[in-house]
């Protein structure tokens, strides 16, 4: 098994761990400063939005920091959308290099995802899926997340949507 394809599975594995966890400290840890993470609206049945800063997105940071500071409302509890926080179990299937990308310095990764989470103050579960879309590089050796996108293939839900159940 080639070893790009390993290390980018075990990447995306440590994420969903760090997610399922609550570890946002090693979460965060994955991303390069620079990372954009992009969860696109649809603008139709079967097509995305396909430009964050002049379409309509459900979520979207173009940096980092945009994430640092979500989860820091999260800890701080000023995220009443996040109180009490579900569990969550993000399990990850079909993952496949897509491309080489940037003359080589970037992975293309894509799979599949199902995020099963509970919400114990309602007592629902709700299951969340979809597709991402990973542009991963190398730092000081190891793979770190310059991109993320998210296709949430099941939009219209009851949820509230953060990062933690994608």
């Amino acid at each position: 098994m080639n070893a790009e394809f390993f290390d980018a599975s075990a990447l995306l594995s440590k994420e969903a761990y760090a997610l399922d966890t609550q570890d946002w400290d090693g979460w965060l840890a994955l991303f390069i400063p620079n990372s954009e993470f992009w969860v696109p609206a649809w603008k139709s049945e079967h097509e995305p939005t396909s430009n964050p800063r002049r379409e309509l997105s459900l979520i979207y940071y173009s940096s980092r920091g945009g994430l640092e500071d979500r989860v820091w409302r999260v800890r701080s509890g000023r995220s009443v959308a996040s109180k009490p926080m579900p569990r969550t179990q993000h399990a990850i299937t079909n993952v496949m290099l897509a491309a080489v990308v940037d003359a080589g310095d970037a992975l293309r990764v894509l799979s599949n995802f199902t995020v099963h989470q509970f919400r114990t103050k309602t007592r629902e579960t709700e299951v969340l899926y979809g597709r991402y879309e990973h542009d991963l590089v190398r730092e000081a050796g190891e793979l770190k997340i310059r991109r993320k996108k998210i296709i949430l293939l099941n939009d219209y839900m009851p949820a509230m949507l953060d990062y933690y159940c994608l």
